[in-house]
């Protein structure tokens, strides 16, 4: 190998930035990285939006699961309840059908190459970059000199998260999708400039499939969200049967009976959240919910709606109530989940350390 080459402030995944050509493509094995951070209860949106999707990426393709506690302590968490909080969002993982026998699952701060690769990753990544993250602004509000550098860089250590097991593919959300770019930009960029064509790959989104985002049920424009201040603006993974049901009566919806086209959904926020909801528990699409709906009123849809939800919901909320019954279980799983994470970290930090230059 010759010298590395320069590096370029401005590098563009689209072209070396020296040659004027593609990067190279990455030739290692498919993989998928995701995690959640435990910093609140897992509610109906992360359900169908994550844990469904890692249930099935699981028999696909080699998937590592963790539970972000390193991202949680961007803002305050009380050190006396986060790690039963870490528990409850494996305990998520397990009962959404997660099996640790095909998934890694793993708490991320017991993989310390996250942070080690994170720190060579912020000597990578450019400020410029980092303040275009919508996130931070989002989060930080008017108070952005109070905030935790943590919280401004975090997505540079999403970026180790993802990296450090030289993932191909991570289920991401809309909000997340820019994060995916930053990612991308800098695995790209150290590629290029320690001259290690294809060493990282540029890992995709994958934000397709039903329940991708799901909205308030008080507000159809906003998504369900735990900081959300009243509990019947989402459904909880721990709510019971009648909670689930109520909640969904309550759901806020117009006085028109569901429409019969696509179209016709577009204009109504409220009515297409609960029909993409139906959707992604029946796993049909919109449109074959409209087929059997359109035309009817909520009196009709919204109990057909309840009883899918419980049917779905409650054996997911009975087995968390299982797993956290017995956190000595979830804390083995746990523990040898950040043993194989550990190990698959290791070859891809030993070969970064040596390329950068660090003594042994």
């Amino acid at each position: 190998m010759g010298a590395p080459a320069r590096p370029n402030d401005l590098y563009s995944e689209k072209t070396d930035p020296m040659t004027d050509q593609p990067p190279v493509s990455y030739a290692g094995p498919q993989r998928v990285v995701s995690g959640v951070q435990p910093s609140g209860a897992l509610h109906l949106g992360n359900y169908l939006g994550a844990l469904v999707k890692f249930a099935r990426l699981q028999h696909q393709i080699d998937t590592f699961i963790f539970v972000a506690d390193m991202h949680a302590v961007t803002v305050w968490q009380d050190p006396a309840l986060l790690a039963g909080q870490t528990r409850e969002i494996a305990a998520a993982y397990l009962a959404a059908g997660l099996d640790p026998s095909k998934a890694t699952i793993f708490p991320q701060s017991a993989v310390t190459a996250h942070a080690e690769l994170g720190w060579i990753f912020q000597c990578v990544a450019r400020l410029g970059w980092l303040d275009r993250m919508t996130q931070f602004k989002e989060k930080s509000g008017k108070h952005k000199e109070r905030s935790s550098v943590g919280l401004y860089t975090y997505p540079v250590l999403q970026a180790a998260d993802i990296l450090v097991y030289k993932a191909t593919q991570v289920p991401v959300g809309d909000d997340q999708k820019q994060h995916l770019e930053l990612t991308r930009d800098i695995a790209a960029k150290f590629n290029h400039d320690f001259d290690r064509p294809g060493f990282f790959p540029l890992p995709e989104a994958m934000t397709e499939g039903p329940g991708a985002r799901i909205m308030s049920l008080r507000d159809g424009s906003a998504k369900m969200s735990k900081s959300d201040p009243s509990d019947n603006s989402r459904i909880n993974l721990t709510d019971d049967a009648d909670t689930i049901a109520q909640k969904i009566r309550k759901a806020r919806t117009d006085p028109e009976p569901l429409p019969e086209t696509l179209e016709e959904l577009k204009a109504r926020p409220e009515a297409d959240n609960l029909v993409g909801v139906y959707g992604a528990l029946a796993d049909m699409t919109k449109a074959q919910v409209l087929a059997e709906f359109g035309g009817q009123g909520f009196g009709a849809f919204k109990p057909a709606l309840a009883d899918l939800a419980v049917a779905k919901l409650g054996p997911v909320s009975d087995a968390m109530r299982r797993y956290l019954a017995d956190p000595a279980e979830i804390d083995r799983i746990l523990g040898a989940g950040a043993e194989r994470a550990r190990a698959a970290a290791a070859p891809t930090l030993d070969e970064v350390r040596k390329i950068v230059g660090f003594w042994r």
